[in-house]
């Protein structure tokens, strides 16, 4: 379990970066308030990640291969990594940048490094779960 933490950590630090990026890209350029610049970047990063996971630190895994049931995975990625990483980005950015006056980037990313144990337990037991093994 602990080589896929790693994995998962690799995957999510490439995720650090769209949701960085998105974040600078909405809140700099387009003069997005920061809490939606965050709300979108957040779910941007959260599909990025949801691939990499299925492809790379899951990937040993049997799990259901079809449409539908990739399709359900990336419901239950949202609903449990994307409920953690938003709702856990959103009250410690308001905390952080809003209180506090960090930098947003700053911030966000400590808000990131926040959320990951929980996002890694929520994907391991309850979305990248093998499917049943028939007798």
């Amino acid at each position: 379990m602990f080589q896929r933490w790693l994995k998962f950590n690799l995957a999510g630090m490439l995720g650090v970066g769209v949701q960085l990026g998105t974040l600078h890209l909405l809140a700099h350029h387009l003069k997005l308030n920061y809490l939606v610049a965050t709300a979108i970047a957040v779910e941007v990063a959260l599909i990025h990640n949801f691939f990499w996971h299925e492809r790379y630190t899951w990937k040993g895994r049997n799990l259901n291969p079809g449409f539908r049931s990739r399709v359900l995975r990336l419901v239950r990625f949202n609903l449990t990594n994307g409920l953690i990483s938003l709702a856990g980005n959103l009250l410690l950015m308001t905390v952080l940048a809003g209180y506090l006056g960090w930098p947003y980037l700053l911030a966000n990313g400590c808000s990131i490094i926040a959320c990951s144990l929980a996002n890694f337990y929520a994907s391991e037991r309850h979305v990248f779960v093998e499917r049943a093994r028939l007798p």
